[in-house]
């Protein structure tokens, strides 16, 4: 059986996609699955030559983040004779170096913390507070917050997961501010508050056999919030075992400390 990345990518550019499927691709064979749009000509021919999967959807870019999670559970109902393990995760602001499945795992399903806990984290806070309320906030205040945007995990674990994230985004919708709900707005603060629901079912222990590594000694890292930036002489991110992590996510927050590594590492790939 074969491993699947998932990953949502609508409404995105070549340009935007191209570092994270060629770091992907030198290090990774198995099956990647993109979401992608109607109008996504260019990216859909890209996605072919390197030998990806594409789920065509009619969502538009702004929506595809709440709403991913549906498709991708059907994907992966639809390839249970198929896949053994999934990795989720974004791909604008992703790159990869190592393949992650790599790593000996402990969990069924694999959760990835930050660096910050929700009280010092006004943005995490508010979706929290706007999805759940202010109950569920002083319930999870002091815990470290928990990266929405990579998890991997058993088929089946990540399928319950995928599910459980589609029904409590419907069961708590974001909460708009009145501005926004008087004139049918979309209220940009609402989107990303999926982390919300996600911290909700890794706090409320949904998984008993679910597994947190910290942002420092995993394998998988968050930089947004990451204390320590350090690198080798091939210009990978190090984690605090000195060893490469196999995934790097969100270095466009910290790109004063990552644009030569980056640039480094893209003309590597030959990406201009």
């Amino acid at each position: 059986m074969k491993n699947v990345i998932i990953t949502p990518a609508v409404g995105l550019g070549n340009q935007e996609v191209e570092f994270f499927l060629k770091s992907l691709r030198r290090h990774y064979s198995d099956d990647i699955y993109f979401l992608v749009g109607k109008n996504d000509k260019n990216l859909k021919k890209m996605l072919q030559f390197y030998d990806c999967k594409f789920y065509e959807v009619k969502e538009h870019g702004h929506d595809i983040q709440l709403k991913r999670y549906k498709y991708f559970s059907k994907i992966l109902k639809s390839n249970k004779a198929i896949y053994e393990r999934v990795l989720f995760c974004d791909c604008r602001d992703v790159y990869f170096q190592g393949n992650p499945f790599s790593y000996d795992y402990k969990g069924s399903i694999n959760f990835f913390l930050e660096d910050i806990p929700f009280k010092k984290c006004e943005i995490n806070s508010q979706w929290v507070i706007n999805t759940f309320g202010k109950k569920i906030y002083e319930e999870f205040k002091d815990h470290t917050v928990c990266c929405g945007g990579t998890l991997l995990g058993n088929l089946s674990e990540m399928i319950k997961w995928l599910d459980l994230m589609d029904d409590l985004i419907s069961k708590y919708p974001f909460k708009k501010r009145l501005k926004y709900l008087l004139t049918f707005r979309r209220d940009k603060e609402g989107r990303g508050c999926d982390q919300a629901h996600g911290n909700y079912i890794v706090y409320k222990n949904f998984f008993k056999n679910g597994y947190l590594y910290s942002n420092r000694e995993g394998p998988i890292a968050t930089v947004y919030y990451l204390k320590d930036i350090k690198f080798n002489e091939k210009s990978q991110l190090l984690n605090g075992l000195n060893q490469p992590y196999l995934i790097v996510h969100q270095y466009d927050k910290r790109w004063s400390e990552f644009s030569e590594k980056v640039t480094f590492l893209k003309k590597d790939l030959n990406i201009i």
